[in-house]
């Protein structure tokens, strides 16, 4: 968790930093590094969730 960013000086509320490291066929690794309040945070989470479990019954 975050309480500061480059983009304010002070949030004034607790944000979550993600990185993903994205790899594309050729294996070419890359980070995608985004900032999400916690609400944004936990639906994002549910969702890996779901497509976790969906995946799992392919």
């Amino acid at each position: 968790m975050a309480v500061s960013s480059d983009s304010c000086r002070s949030l004034n509320h607790p944000y979550v930093t993600v990185v993903l490291k994205l790899a594309d066929h050729s294996g070419h690794v890359r980070s995608k590094v985004f900032e999400m309040t916690i609400p944004e945070f936990q639906n994002f989470f549910k969702q890996f969730k779901e497509m976790s479990a969906a995946l799992e019954n392919v």
